[in-house]
C-alpha cells in the first residue's frame, strides 16, 4: 500500500489552480520521477477541473487509485494512491488536510495562490504519516488488531485439533452441551459434509 501524491487545489469559473502538492516518487525509476511528478500533478487538476462542486469520486488508472474531493466552496484535494489503499483512509486524509488548509490560507488567496505562494507546509508530513494506514487511521488499525485476532483464534482452535483431539469427540463428551445441541451439531457437520463432497 503507498500514496504517491497530495494535492491541494482551487476549482474557480475560469481554471483549477493548484495551490500546493507533496509527492512521493521514490520507487519509480531516478531519470522517470520528474516525469511522474508532473503528469500526477495535470491528472490532479484534470479530476478537479471534470468533477462538481461538493463531489467525490475515486477515478482508476492503471495500478492506481486518484481520489478527489471538491468542497461546495471550490477548495479541492486529490490523493493518488495504489489500488491497494483503502478509499476510506484516502477520504478521511482529505478531509482532514482541506480543512485544516481552510483555516490556515485565507480565502482570498485560493484563486490567485501558486505552491510558490500558499504558506502551507503540512503535506509531506500528512503524506509520510499515512503511509501506513493502520498507523494513521484509528479505524484502519482496530480492523487490523480484529484480523490478527481472527487468524490467532483460528491457529488456537486447529492446534487444539492437532493434538489428536477431534471436535466430534469433544462435542460427544460435553457435559455442558445438551442433548439437542449435541443432535443440532452432529446434523449440521454431516450437511456440511454432503456440501463438500457436491
Amino acid at each position: 500500500m503507498r500514496l504517491y501524491s497530495l494535492s491541494v487545489l482551487y476549482k474557480g469559473d475560469a481554471r483549477v489552480q493548484l495551490l500546493k502538492a507533496a509527492s512521493d516518487v521514490s520507487t519509480f525509476n531516478f531519470f522517470q520521477r520528474s516525469s511522474v511528478q508532473e503528469f500526477m500533478t495535470f491528472t490532479s487538476q484534470l479530476i478537479v477541473e471534470r468533477s462538481q462542486l461538493g463531489s467525490r469520486a475515486s477515478v482508476k488508472e492503471q495500478d492506481y487509485l486518484c481520489h478527489v474531493y471538491v468542497r461546495p466552496d471550490g477548495l479541492a484535494g486529490v490523493v493518488i494512491a495504489d489500488n491497494e489503499y483503502p478509499s476510506r483512509v484516502c477520504f478521511t486524509l482529505l478531509d482532514k488536510v482541506l480543512e485544516e488548509f481552510s483555516r490556515q490560507v485565507s480565502r482570498a488567496d485560493w484563486p490567485l495562490g501558486s505552491p510558490a505562494t500558499i504558506g502551507y507546509a503540512a503535506l509531506d508530513e500528512y503524506l509520510s504519516k499515512y503511509q501506513n494506514p493502520r498507523d494513521a487511521d484509528p479505524m484502519s488499525r482496530v480492523q487490523a488488531e480484529l484480523d490478527e485476532t481472527k487468524i490467532i483464534l483460528h491457529n488456537t482452535m486447529e492446534s487444539l485439533l492437532e493434538r489428536g483431539e477431534k471436535l466430534d469427540d469433544l462435542v460427544s463428551k460435553s457435559e455442558v452441551l445438551g442433548v439437542q445441541s449435541k443432535a443440532f451439531y452432529k446434523t449440521a457437520r454431516k450437511q456440511n459434509s454432503c456440501c463438500e463432497i457436491m
